[in-house]
C-alpha cells in the first residue's frame, strides 16, 4: 500500500505544481509529465505485480470525523483495474505535451493538468473503495474532475454545453448510485461492503439493478450514452482517450465489484446485462457507421465496446448461477479483459483523432483524404487500432472477444431463455465484429486514403515527437497482446477468483488453445515481414513513379468522385431502421436544365429524441407553468420554507 500512496503522492504533485509554475510554460509541462508519468509507471508496476504474485489483499482504513471511515481495500479485482487507470493516463500525458501547445492558454493549460492529475487519483481510488462513503465520495470526484476536462476549451458554446450535458447525466447517475447505497444501507445499518451480501434476495435485485443504471450512465450503456457523443468531441483529444480508454470502464469496475458483493444467485442479473449487452454493442457500432466526424464515430465505437464487455460479464453472470464454472470463467476473464484491450486501442484510436484533427483542424471524414501519405505514423498507428477494435487477429481485439465466444458457446448447453440468450449473444457478437469492420473501413478508406479532399487535409503534415511516440507505444501495445497473450489472459482469470464459483477453476487446459492462437499469430506476422521484404526487394534499382488513381475512365477526375463516408453508411443504416433516424434533404431535378442540387443526410439518435420528447419538453413545460413562483417576495419566500419544513415533520 506504501508503493500505491507513493505513486499518487507523485501524479498528484505533478498536477498541483502546474498550478504554480504556469508562468513558465515549457517547465510547467515538462514537470507535470513527468511527474504524472512516474507515478502512473509505478502504480501500474505495483498493481501488475500483485496480479503477478498473487498477493494477499491489503487494507488501509482511515477514520474521517470520528463518523465515517475511509476505507481502501487493493485486491484481485482492483489491480487488474488499477493497471489501465495508471498505463493509459501516463502515455496520454506524453500525448498531451505537444497537444497543448499553445502559451498563450498557461493557465488553462495548467488548470488542465490539475485536474487531469485529480481525475486519475478519483479513479484509483474508486476502484480500491472498501465502503459506500469512499466509494460515493471517488465518483465524485472523478465526475467534478472530468467535468472540468471536458470543458477546456470553456470559451465556445459548444463545449460548454457538452459539458453542462456531461454534468446533468453524471450527476443523474450519481443520484442512483446514491439511491441504491441508501436502498443497501436500509437494509445493512452499515456503510461497510461485507454485510450487503446478508441483504435478503429480494432486495438484491432492487439494489442491483439502481446501481446499474448509475453506473450505466457513466460507462455510456444505451440508452444512458447521450453524453458520450458530446462530451468526448469537445474534450481536448488526450482526455477524451482518458475518459473513453478508462473513465466509462469505472462504470463497469461498479457493476462488477456490487455485483460480487451483493453475491446474488438467480440467472436474472446475467439475463438483464447480456440484453443491455446486445442493445448497446448493436445500435453502438451503427450509429458508429453513420456519424462522419471522426470523434463522435469513436464516441459510439465506445458504446459498442462496452456492450461487448456486457456480454462477457452477462455470460459470467448467467454461467455462475447456472452452475457452469466453465462459461462463468470465460465470460467474466473475456470482459475483464475486454475492459484492459479497449483501453488501450480505443485511446489508440482518439490520439490518432486528435493528431488529424490537431493538423488537417477538421475531424468530418468527408473533409479528409490522403492522409496515410501525409501524416503515415498516424495512418499506420490508426490503421492497428481500427482492425484491433474490429476483432481481427493478430491483434488484442481478438483475444479478448475470442474468450467471450468461448464462454458463450458453453452456455449452449443450457436450457430455458438462458439457452436462447447464450445463442444469441453469439449472433450478436458476429454481428458487432462484422458492423465494427465495416465502420473503420469507412474511417481509414474515407479519411487516410484516396485523395485530399480540401486544402486542410491537402497541407496536414505528421503530428509532434512526442504525440507520434504515443500512439507507437499503443499500436505495438495491440500487436504484443495480440500476438504473446498468454500473461494477459492469465491476469484475467486471476482477476475472477473473487468469484466464489470459479475461485479454483484453472484456466492450464485452456493455454494449448492460446499457444496454437499465439503461434498462428507469429506465423502471420513473419510472411507478412518477408512478403514486405521481398516486395521492396523487387523494387531495387527500378524507377518508381506516383500519379492519382486510376479514375476508372474519366479523363478530368476530380475528388468529388470520390466515395464519402454518407454513401458508404447509407445502405448499412438504412438496415436498422427504425432503431436509427436518418434524415435526408434533397432538393432534387425539377427542371429539364437543373441548377444547382443540394443533398445532405444526417443520423439522429433515437434515445435522444426520446429523451427529449418524453423528459426535456415536458419537465421544461411543468417548469415554465410554475414560473409564477419566482416573483423576488422574500416574504413568500420564507413562508415556503416554513411550509416545506411543516409538510417534511408531519410526513416523518
Amino acid at each position: 500500500m506504501n508503493t500505491f500512496f507513493l505513486a499518487l503522492l507523485l501524479i498528484g504533485a505533478g498536477g498541483t505544481q502546474a498550478l504554480v509554475t504556469f508562468r513558465l510554460f515549457p517547465v510547467m509541462k515538462i514537470a507535470a509529465v513527468l511527474a504524472i508519468i512516474a507515478g502512473c509507471g509505478l502504480g501500474a508496476y505495483d498493481a501488475s505485480m500483485r496480479l503477478l504474485q498473487h498477493l494477499e489483499p491489503v487494507i488501509f482504513t482511515w477514520d474521517w470525523l470520528h463518523i465515517f471511515s475511509f476505507s481502501l481495500k487493493i485486491d484481485a479485482v482492483s489491480a487488474f483495474f488499477l493497471i489501465p487507470v495508471f498505463i493509459i493516463p501516463a502515455v496520454a500525458a506524453l500525448y498531451s505535451f505537444h497537444y497543448l501547445h499553445d502559451s498563450k492558454r498557461a493557465v488553462a493549460t495548467a488548470v488542465n493538468y490539475f485536474f487531469y492529475a485529480l481525475l486519475i487519483l478519483s479513479m484509483a481510488l474508486v476502484v480500491c473503495a472498501d465502503n459506500l462513503v469512499t466509494f460515493a465520495l471517488a465518483w465524485e470526484l472523478m465526475s467534478v474532475s472530468s467535468f472540468f476536462l471536458v470543458i477546456y476549451d470553456v470559451h465556445k458554446k459548444q463545449v460548454r454545453d457538452a459539458g453542462y450535458l456531461y454534468f446533468i447525466f453524471t450527476q443523474a447517475g450519481a443520484l442512483f448510485i446514491f439511491a441504491g447505497f441508501g436502498f443497501i444501507y436500509s437494509h445493512t445499518g452499515g456503510f461497510g461492503f461485507e454485510a450487503i451480501s446478508a441483504i435478503p434476495d429480494s432486495a438484491k435485485l432492487t439494489a442491483f439493478i439502481l446501481i446499474l443504471i448509475g453506473c450505466g450512465s457513466k460507462a455510456g450503456i444505451m440508452p444512458l450514452h447521450i453524453w458520450l457523443p458530446y462530451a468526448h468531441p469537445a474534450a481536448p483529444s488526450h482526455v477524451s482517450a482518458v475518459m473513453s480508454g478508462v473513465m466509462i470502464k469505472m462504470g463497469i469496475y461498479g457493476i462488477v465489484r456490487f455485483y460480487l458483493l451483493l453475491a446474488p444467485t438467480s440467472v436474472l442479473f446475467g439475463q438483464i446485462v447480456i440484453v443491455l449487452g446486445i442493445i448497446s454493442g448493436i445500435l453502438g457500432v451503427v450509429y458508429a457507421i453513420g456519424k462522419q466526424d471522426i470523434k463522435k464515430m469513436l464516441a459510439y465505437s465506445s458504446v459498442e465496446n462496452i456492450g461487448i464487455i456486457l456480454l462477457g460479464l452477462g455470460i459470467g453472470m448467467l454461467g455462475a448461477a447456472s452452475g457452469n464454472t466453465t462459461m462463468a470463467a470465460f465470460g467474466f476473464a473475456g470482459g475483464l479483459l475486454h475492459v484492459f484491450n479497449h483501453s488501450i486501442f480505443k485511446s489508440l484510436l482518439f490520439m490518432g483523432a486528435g493528431s488529424v484533427l490537431h493538423q488537417a483542424k477538421t475531424g468530418a471524414c468527408n473533409e479528409l483524404g490522403g492522409l496515410m501519405k501525409k501524416m503515415p505514423v498516424t495512418g499506420r498507428a490508426m490503421l492497428i487500432g481500427s482492425i484491433s477494435i474490429s476483432g481481427l487477429p493478430p491483434f488484442n481485439g481478438f483475444i479478448s472477444e475470442f474468450l467471450i465466444y468461448y464462454g458463450a458457446i458453453h452456455g449452449l448447453s443450457l436450457h430455458g431463455s438462458s439457452f436462447v440468450l447464450s445463442t444469441l449473444a453469439i449472433v450478436s457478437l458476429a454481428v458487432i465484429g462484422s458492423l465494427a469492420a465495416a465502420a473503420f473501413t469507412k474511417l481509414i478508406g474515407v479519411a487516410f486514403l484516396g485523395e485530399p479532399r480540401t486544402d486542410k487535409a491537402a497541407s496536414a503534415t505528421e503530428a509532434g515527437i512526442l504525440m507520434g511516440l504515443a500512439l507507437s507505444l499503443l499500436a505495438a501495445a495491440c500487436l504484443v497482446i495480440g500476438v504473446w497473450p498468454d500473461y494477459f489472459v492469465q491476469a484475467a482469470f486471476h482477476a475472477t477468483r473473487a468469484i466464489p464459483l470459479v475461485a479454483d477453476f484453472e484456466a492450464t487446459q485452456f493455454m494449448p488453445i492460446m499457444t496454437n492462437i499465439t503461434r498462428t499469430a507469429v506465423l502471420f506476422l513473419v510472411l507478412f515481414i518477408l512478403v514486405a521484404i521481398f516486395r521492396r526487394l523487387l523494387y531495387v534499382g527500378k524507377e518508381v513513379t506516383r500519379s492519382g488513381t486510376w479514375g476508372c475512365g474519366f479523363t478530368q477526375p476530380t475528388v468529388r468522385m470520390q466515395y464519402t463516408g454518407t454513401s458508404y453508411a447509407d445502405t448499412i443504416v438504412g438496415f436498422f431502421r427504425p432503431f436509427v433516424r436518418v434524415q435526408k434533404n434533397y432538393s432534387g431535378i425539377h427542371k429539364i436544365f437543373p441548377g444547382k442540387t443540394t443533398y445532405s443526410s444526417h443520423v439522429h439518435d433515437t434515445s435522444e429524441i426520446g429523451l427529449n420528447t418524453f423528459v426535456v419538453r415536458p419537465v421544461l413545460f411543468l417548469l415554465g407553468k410554475l414560473r409564477w413562483i419566482q416573483h423576488g417576495n422574500i416574504q413568500l419566500y420564507i413562508g415556503y420554507i416554513v411550509l416545506a419544513i411543516v409538510a417534511m415533520l408531519i410526513f416523518l
